[in-house]
């Protein structure tokens, strides 16, 4: 059994490299290539900018769209599927972010405010009732969301969720005092600080979303280190995996194995670390797999090995989610079980 539950249809700001990302991604996973079209011949080209404009005209909400990542996923021995999209991509959530985020008048106040501009575009109606409507076709996929966790913000994220039927919620920190931390136009905001006490700040926050009882998931719990911010000795960090992995328990949230930082991220490691993946089976923390990707062939990405680290600590089971309702999967046999 392999799933990926964490992957995501669009994510701006809308680049050039994004255009040129989105093109790799419909290059690599068009399903009839013309082998006849040399990759330097003019035909080629026209091919290419012919599938570009009809992926910019249809937009991110589109079956062809989908599929390229389900078509993928199954050639790559994916059997559930969960699509999510960032919160603050979606124009009805913009308020809660305005609130909670640094958008001032200093430098990275500026950054974040023109970056919001940049990817809070969409509807998240259309995207609910997109997926909603693909589902019906499509057993193997799940309808989830990944929320950005601000303290104080309890109430009005959970007045957001509570509109829609989530399969699951994926409860995210990418914040520190409204600082984006895992933005490279704002990664000078490590400068100075002190690792383990920043990681107490993040991991403080990484519990009451636990405790919170909005999230099924706790997406990446280490993706503070995505720069490679961490104290030289990561065992210094070994009480806050353990207080987190019995939070987690204690709350009756489960976590990922996400390999998107292993290969999109200066860290090249998975979240969680291999130290911090060891205390949650000590603990028997349920999990589930993402890879996290933003462009169809991107999906299942390391999830094999993701899967084997899994397997070698002792995790016979995986989980996956259907109208809020966690169900474990048998990693080897055919029967599962209700929780």
């Amino acid at each position: 059994m392999k799933v990926d539950l964490h992957f995501h249809l669009e994510e701006g700001p809308y680049s050039l490299r994004w255009l040129s990302r989105t093109l790799q991604g419909l290059s690599s996973t068009e399903p009839k290539p013309d082998r006849a079209l040399g990759h330097h011949a003019l035909p080629y080209a026209e091919e290419m900018a012919q599938l570009l404009s009809r992926r910019m005209r249809q937009g991110c909400y589109s079956e062809e769209w989908l599929d390229r990542y389900l078509t993928t996923g199954r050639e790559r021995g994916i059997q559930e599927f969960g699509v999510v999209d960032h919160l603050y991509r979606f124009r009805e959530c913009r308020p809660y972010y305005e609130k909670h985020m640094l958008l001032d008048d200093s430098p990275v106040g500026k950054l974040q405010r023109t970056w919001l501009d940049q990817v809070c575009v969409a509807s998240l109606a259309d995207f609910v009732d997109f997926v909603t409507e693909a589902k019906k076709t499509r057993p193997d996929l799940a309808l989830g969301i990944e929320a950005d966790f601000f303290p104080g913000g309890e109430a009005e994220l959970g007045a957001l969720l509570a509109n829609y039927d989530w399969d699951y919620v994926i409860g995210s920190v990418h914040f520190l005092e409204g600082w984006g931390f895992d933005n490279p136009e704002a990664k000078a905001g490590f400068d100075g600080r002190e690792p383990v006490q920043t990681y107490a700040a993040y991991y403080e926050l990484l519990k009451q979303a636990c405790e919170s009882g909005l999230f099924h998931i706790i997406a990446h719990p280490d993706n503070l280190k995505v720069f490679g911010f961490r104290p030289a000795n990561e065992k210094e960090l070994l009480p806050y995996y353990r207080q987190i992995a019995e939070i987690m328990v204690q709350s009756g949230v489960i976590t990922e194995i996400n390999t998107g930082l292993a290969y999109r991220y200066p860290i090249a490691e998975s979240c969680p670390s291999p130290l911090f993946l060891s205390v949650l089976a000590e603990y028997q923390v349920p999990l589930t797999l993402s890879s996290d990707a933003h462009f169809p062939d991107d999906i299942g990405t390391l999830l094999d090995s993701a899967l084997a680290d899994a397997v070698e600590l002792g995790y016979t089971e995986l989980a996956v989610f259907r109208k809020g309702k966690r169900r474990m999967m048998p990693i080897f046999e055919k029967d599962a079980r209700m929780e």
